[in-house]
């Protein structure tokens, strides 16, 4: 099978009867033709099947109108979202985006990095691993914007934004706890969103609580980071009629999923003899029963933000750095109510 030619800005000038300058300014809105000649060359274009070669539009501009989202694992809810608002926020303002998945594995991430840096983006938006910082400023180094998202690497000295997680768990914690004990179970991985949880749930309660860690799996299944079945594991050896936890506090909320059956099947009630609280507002967590009280994230404003973080960026190199901490919603359903 041959395949087709591309047909050239070249081929549309022969068509119509004018020259490849002409062309290109009615087709680009530039004000010097007219709106007559202008209509013309558009349906002519759109007849011969034409498309603008980006790739030299960006020679001659010096901009590829292309920004690249570097995350973790797109399963998550959070980063779904996030993808969608960093989508539209983009394209809104011109630009396409590149998408790029690390599945929280150092070599994908050093592969990521060296793939920006051949592909020649206007901007990198970017969920780190945290694990190897110095490679991220291979790209500061080659005049590269990058704007961090969610997990901040404060030494590069790059634009952030993100959630307030130590602040938004004890605010949460603090209205849920009342008194007893409360036990939280949250993921074994070395990231700091993980780390300003764990601050946030012991800055609200002292010394009456205790940390458990569920294995993480998100370096290994990037389609199935957090499994319920874990934490049931680990709750159902720990949680019995005689010892139990006044609250529950999980890491995200599929590791709630986990600790509501261990609590059934010891004879105990959700929301009463053992309050839950979740992390992420997933879909489900309004229909369980009783609801999953859990924080809401804002992951569409974090999107948003870092897509007008980053073209600030890009528009002002040498603007100084900007950090933005977002805050996170409470949102109270029948496993956790608020201590009144």
């Amino acid at each position: 099978m041959v395949r087709a030619r591309r047909v050239t800005l070249r081929d549309v000038a022969d068509r119509v009867g004018l020259s490849a300058n002409t062309v290109s300014r009615a087709l680009s809105g530039k004000d010097q033709v007219s709106e007559a000649t202008r209509e013309m060359i558009v349906a002519e274009a759109r007849r011969l099947g034409y498309v603008p070669n980006s790739h030299a539009r960006s020679l001659v501009s010096g901009t590829t109108m292309v920004l690249a989202l570097v995350i973790t694992n797109p399963s998550n809810p959070f980063y779904a979202a996030l993808i969608s608002a960093v989508e539209r926020q983009c394209r809104l303002a011109g630009y396409s985006v590149l998408l790029l998945v690390t599945e929280e594995n150092e070599d994908n991430e050093e592969r990521a990095v060296q793939q920006l840096l051949r592909f020649g983006v206007d901007g990198v938006l970017a969920v780190p691993i945290q694990q190897r910082p110095g490679m991220w400023a291979e790209l500061s180094a080659a005049g590269l914007p990058v704007v961090l998202l969610s997990r901040d690497i404060p030494e590069l000295g790059f634009d952030f934004v993100g959630i307030d997680v130590e602040q938004a768990v004890a605010d949460a914690v603090s209205r849920v706890a009342g008194p007893g004990r409360a036990w939280l179970f949250e993921e074994d991985l070395e990231i700091s969103t993980v780390a300003q949880r764990i601050a946030g749930f012991q800055r609200a309660l002292g010394g009456d609580s205790l940390v458990l860690k569920v294995p993480g799996h998100r370096t290994r299944d990037a389609a199935l980071p957090w499994r319920p079945d874990d934490a049931h594991r680990l709750a159902a050896g720990l949680i019995s009629r005689e010892h139990h936890p006044d609250l529950v506090v999980t890491g995200n909320d599929y590791f709630a999923l986990g600790v509501y059956k261990a609590i059934r099947e010891c004879g105990l009630t959700v929301g009463e003899d053992v309050r839950v609280l979740g992390y992420g507002d997933h879909p489900f967590a309004a229909y369980l029963e009783p609801g999953l009280s859990t924080i809401r994230l804002p992951a569409d404003e974090v999107g948003s933000a870092g897509v007008e973080l980053l073209l600030r960026r890009v528009a002002d190199p040498d603007r100084p750095r900007e950090t933005v901490r977002l805050s996170a919603e409470l949102v109270e359903r029948g496993s956790a109510r608020v201590v009144r």
